[in-house]
């Protein structure tokens, strides 16, 4: 893992330099810079989570979508604003529960009201930000191992400046490998309902592809 953060450091580097943008912790002065994140890459084919064809039971229309050209959203400072807003919004307003506290069952997708799981975190992420304008191609449910090893779910943005990661267990939007978690499997960008494997993510920047 720590060879592979400098790796993915030293193309992160490079798009500062390159693209001319900075970035800048100093959020709490009112300051959001954007930075470049290295893609994730595809490596195949993965099935869909048992939560998500269950979700499509009950909110078809959320998934009865026809397929579409992949898209990498052109990220400037006002739309990372915006993601950083609509991130901490819904960690703000959710408390983290388990399906099993909450619904007394193991796994159950859903929008959450104002308690949930991670991927109900996502789920609402997902269609605030489809909601502002944001299109659905962009916005991937992303299924990951989190930092104690146990299985967790966040949402992938795809820009032209690298994927991020929208997480409930941190607040700040990071490139998707600044969160130490073994990626697993995400949405297709075509088809919501098609799943993909994912890769490390080293190789040549723009390479297409627990509550």
């Amino acid at each position: 893992m720590l060879l592979r953060s400098k790796i993915k450091s030293i193309y992160f580097l490079f798009g500062l330099v390159a693209g001319g943008f900075t970035i800048s912790g100093a959020q709490a002065a009112g300051t959001v810079t954007v930075a470049l994140a290295t893609p994730m890459q595809v490596e195949g084919s993965a099935k869909s989570p048992i939560g998500w064809i269950d979700f499509c039971k009950t909110h078809s229309a959320d998934c009865d979508v026809k397929a579409a050209r992949p898209v990498r959203v052109h990220l400037t400072e006002a739309r990372f604003k915006e993601l950083d807003a609509i991130n901490r919004k819904v960690n703000t307003t959710i408390a983290p529960v388990t399906d099993q506290e909450l619904y007394g069952v193991e796994e159950k997708w859903t929008y959450p009201v104002d308690k949930g799981d991670c991927e109900d975190y996502v789920l609402l992420k997902r269609r605030m930000l489809m909601d502002a304008g944001w299109p659905r191609q962009a916005l991937l449910i992303t299924v990951v191992r989190d930092l104690k090893g146990d299985g967790h779910a966040v949402l992938t943005v795809v820009t032209d400046r690298g994927d991020y990661a929208l997480d409930n267990q941190a607040d700040d939007v990071k490139p998707w490998f600044e969160t130490g978690y073994t990626y697993i499997k995400r949405q297709s960008q075509i088809d919501p309902n098609v799943w993909v494997l994912l890769g490390d993510g080293i190789g040549p920047v723009g390479v297409a592809a627990a509550p």
